[in-house]
């Protein structure tokens, strides 16, 4: 059996085949929405390894940074990669990171405060695909994406406010825009996913950098654990690009629901957890 590691920042000893595994399960499938996974990836460090800091936030990021890489080239190799898209993604959630990065270190450092947070966004994700229709874009080919500039403007102004809730949870932003891109926009998931993983990269990018260099309240660390951030990314890797190659031949509908109900069961956990702490 292979020995446990104290991971310094994260504060927490865990089976070095813990993270990378748990990794790769949760990419397998998110990936084929494009979606990273850091959102499940981010509930399963608080429930199950206990590491509910600042930091965590930050380390989530430093999944995403080895992780998307792998999915992003299966899917720019089988040209299902929306370039144009991708970057007006990364344009719009940029300017949102540095004011999620202040909202977890000043106003979310308590962990039920942050519970409660996490919850409402997974709560929000999980409605919208719910409710959700097929739309008849969702059997057509990234052809259904807008291609004048103008169309790509409130996609650009929606991720704006996606960049801030981002921030603050640690995603990077592509678990909420993905759904939205669908749910709103009536875009494809077939279309959109790798564009989404792109984004989701540069954000993160900018996301570590923030939590790495910018100063933070005293006591309080915000810097991520680089070293289990990297074993939650060597898992990562392999299921993003497994997820990639799968996801032609899964239904749009299936994915939808199965990440619906996921989010839907942290969600009540999280913000039932809060509520049943408020009360006593």
């Amino acid at each position: 059996m292979m020995a446990a590691m104290f991971f310094d920042v994260a504060g927490i000893t865990v089976p070095l085949w813990l993270p990378p595994l748990a990794a790769f399960v949760i990419s397998f499938f998110t990936s084929m929405a494009g979606v990273s996974g850091a959102f499940l990836l981010l509930p399963f460090q608080m429930s199950v390894l206990g590491y509910v800091a600042p930091s965590v936030s930050a380390t989530n990021l430093v999944f995403n940074l080895v992780a998307i890489p792998s999915g992003v080239w299966r899917y720019a190799r089988e040209k299902r990669m929306d370039w144009r898209l991708a970057w007006v993604i990364a344009a719009g959630t940029l300017p949102g990171l540095l004011a999620g990065w202040w909202l977890r270190v000043h106003w979310l450092l308590d962990p039920r405060v942050f519970k409660l947070f996490v919850g409402l966004v997974l709560a929000g994700l999980a409605i919208r695909l719910l409710l959700m229709k097929t739309h008849p874009a969702a059997t057509s080919s990234a052809l259904a994406i807008p291609k004048s500039g103008r169309g790509l403007v409130p996609i650009f102004a929606v991720a704006l406010v996606i960049g801030l809730i981002g921030g603050a949870y640690g995603i990077g932003g592509g678990a909420i825009m993905a759904p939205v891109l669908v749910a709103v926009f009536c875009l494809p998931v077939h279309g959109v996913a790798g564009a989404a993983l792109f984004g989701t990269f540069v954000t993160s990018v900018a996301g570590v950098a923030l939590y790495q260099f910018l100063p933070a309240p005293a006591g309080i660390e915000t810097r991520p654990d680089w070293t289990l951030g990297i074993l939650f990314g060597l898992g990562g890797v392999a299921g993003m690009y497994a997820g990639a190659r799968m996801q032609k031949h899964v239904p749009q509908r299936t994915l939808e629901l199965g990440i619906a109900l996921v989010l839907a069961l942290l969600a009540c956990g999280y913000v039932g957890g809060y509520l049943l702490d408020a009360v006593r």
